[in-house]
């Protein structure tokens, strides 16, 4: 009997168990498929195109994985702030790997829009902003609300300075534009720049080399100097890429300047092969020495100052005869001692420059002296 009833005790037990472990709570309700609103919008500006990007949402906001996704409303207003999306100037469909992204782990999917500005809206607004907002929707069309807000300027840009031209000249590359008085079509609260970028071929990322104050070439009252820049920071035997933009800066009452560049040039390819040769030495001197000893002759001249400089040929010749070097290698120091002389003749001497690059100068000047 005591055996039947531990039996039964632990019978009962276990129905208690499992009549604890079946309980449920109250049903949740289904989810809205709410995307969660981006918070990384971002806007750039590049002529009359604004170029926004954003992360498209995984999530839901109640931090479930977003199974579909609808459309995206992307916003624009002239106010600072904006709360919801009433005027859209464009949508953007779900990318078509959305479902296989959502479900993964992968490095997030970003999406991108591109909203042309009216030249009407710029010059109405020179010194406004434009706010833009996205709003993430799904597919029966609602959403959470708007995206983190995004500002670019409206100041108007100007068209690129024609005739943009680049060659490679003994001191680097010469880049040279021609300036057009087009003053009627800038504001004058605007401030416009001059801006020119060189890339490396067979390498990522650009640098500017120039930024100048473009209102000479503006106004058709530039000089010289507003229509051309040297750029002596390039090495020789590369290929280059270069562009220029002319840059719209306004600035306004407690906000930091506002700039944005305007279209570019076309990009003009140089190769910087360096067939230019140093300058021509100058102030070639003989002298004779060797009294009481072996005769030889001195020759000094100016140094040459090229920063490629390699060294310099010495040549000499005779009276009607043909000269002939004298050296096998580069002379490094501006002089030079002759000790293959013969008593009674009289030799002539010329020395040229040499780069890296074996590029020669021109020989200078003879110098003369005679062996007694």
């Amino acid at each position: 009997m005591k055996i039947l009833r531990k039996q039964l005790l632990m019978v009962l037990g276990g129905l208690i168990l499992l009549a604890g472990c079946a309980s449920v709570g109250p049903p949740r309700p289904p989810s809205l498929e709410l995307a969660k609103p981006p918070s990384d919008l971002r806007a750039t500006r590049k002529g009359d195109q604004v170029k926004l990007t954003w992360t498209i949402p995984t999530l839901t906001t109640d931090r479930e994985r977003l199974r579909y996704l609808g459309k995206t409303r992307v916003c624009r207003t002239l106010a600072a702030t904006m709360k919801q999306c009433e005027t859209p100037v464009g949508e953007a469909a779900p990318p078509a790997n959305f479902s296989a992204a959502s479900k993964s782990n992968a490095k997030k999917v970003t999406a991108t829009f591109s909203d042309t500005l009216a030249a009407a809206l710029q010059h109405e607004h020179p010194t406004d902003f434009a706010t833009y907002g996205v709003e993430v929707q799904n597919v029966a069309g609602r959403s959470a609300g708007i995206s983190n807000l995004a500002h670019v300027a409206l100041v108007p840009t100007m068209a690129p300075f024609s005739g943009f031209r680049a060659q490679a000249i003994d001191q680097g590359v010469s880049i040279s534009w021609e300036c057009s008085a087009v003053w009627s079509r800038a504001r004058r609260e605007i401030k416009y720049l001059w801006r020119i970028y060189r890339r490396e071929e067979g390498k990522t990322g650009e640098t500017r080399i120039a930024q100048m104050d473009a209102t000479g070439c503006l106004t058709g009252s530039g000089d010289e100097k507003d229509r051309a820049f040297l750029d002596k920071s390039i090495e020789w035997e590369n290929i280059y890429f270069y562009r220029g933009a002319v840059v719209s800066v306004v600035e306004t009452a407690g906000k930091a300047a506002a700039e944005v560049e305007g279209d570019d040039t076309p990009e003009v390819k140089v190769l910087a092969h360096d067939i230019f040769p140093p300058a021509v030495p100058t102030g070639l001197q003989a002298v004779f020495s060797g009294v009481g000893q072996q005769a030889f002759i001195d020759l000094i001249w100016a140094p040459v100052t090229d920063a490629d400089l390699e060294g310099y040929n010495v040549y000499r010749h005779e009276a009607g005869a043909a000269a002939v070097k004298l050296n096998s290698e580069p002379v490094k120091a501006p002089a030079y001692r002759d000790a293959q002389v013969v008593e009674g003749k009289t030799y002539f001497y010329s020395v040229s420059a040499v780069d890296e690059r074996g590029n020669e100068s021109a020989r200078s000047e003879e110098a003369s002296d005679r062996v007694p």
